[in-house]
């Protein structure tokens, strides 16, 4: 067995505790943000990035548009790999490799199902508003910190005002998607307590029908959004979906 395959079967053993998946996400954010730049896939923004009026016909942009940022603001992506480095790794290694992934996953995802029910209409804002980033995700381990060091037993208070004040700022500057902070932010705890409640093999079934649960609700309102809310057909219209 050659070196670098004996280190991969090292990252990925069971038990191990080298933050792979966060490792991953980060590097898959860099790479999506790099191609971002070059002129030539240019498209990739445009059709990764969420657009909450083409829902009803390009669905994975609720999720693929967690690994986006903004080309032109270094300062999005730095700000959430520096918090995803900070707080994935915790994580990661509380909660282990599969349920952290999709404590992530879920929480982009309520970001986007956020941002459908509460951005403003198309009516209301002159035309579509394309929503990127991954900053739902981060909320909700942000959310998922705090609610597992209650169950530790620490003192999460300073992580509760960074949390309050990084939330605030969404709703005073202009070009923030508050929405999917606030979506990210519940389910990121929604799911964290459905973890920290439900540990060990005996509780494992448990745990996975609530994830689920939570997972069937963003669908439904995923669904019932798309159909009756954001009104698909205008962004057919527009050649936006």
């Amino acid at each position: 067995m050659n070196p670098f395959t004996r280190y991969l079967r090292h990252l990925f053993r069971p038990g191990s505790q080298v933050p792979v998946v966060t490792w991953i996400i980060a590097a898959l954010c860099v790479l999506v943000w790099l191609l971002q730049l070059l002129p030539w896939t240019g498209w990739i923004t445009g059709r990764l990035e969420y657009w909450p009026m083409c829902t009803a016909y390009d669905p994975w942009q609720m999720l693929t548009s967690s690994f986006l940022h903004s080309p032109s603001n270094l300062w999005h992506i730095l700000f959430n790999l520096y918090t995803l480095m900070v707080f994935g790794p915790l994580i990661e290694m509380w909660l282990g490799r599969g349920r952290f992934i999709t404590l992530y996953l879920m929480s982009a995802f309520a970001g986007s199902v956020a941002v459908l029910w509460l951005a403003p209409n198309l009516s209301q804002i002159g035309g579509p508003a394309p929503v990127l980033g991954a900053s739902g995700a981060i909320f909700g381990l942000l959310a998922a910190t705090v609610v597992i060091q209650r169950g530790l037993g620490a003192n999460p208070g300073q992580l509760v005002v960074m949390i309050v004040l990084n939330l605030a700022i969404g709703f005073f500057v202009s070009g923030i998607a508050w929405q999917a902070h606030v979506g990210g932010l519940i389910v990121g705890a929604a799911v964290a307590w459905i973890y920290s409640r439900n540990r060990g093999p005996r509780r494992r079934a448990r745990a996975i029908w609530l994830t689920t649960a939570v997972g069937a609700a963003l669908v439904v309102l995923t669904i019932a959004g798309a159909t009756t809310r954001m009104h698909p057909e205008i962004g057919a219209a527009l050649g936006i979906c």
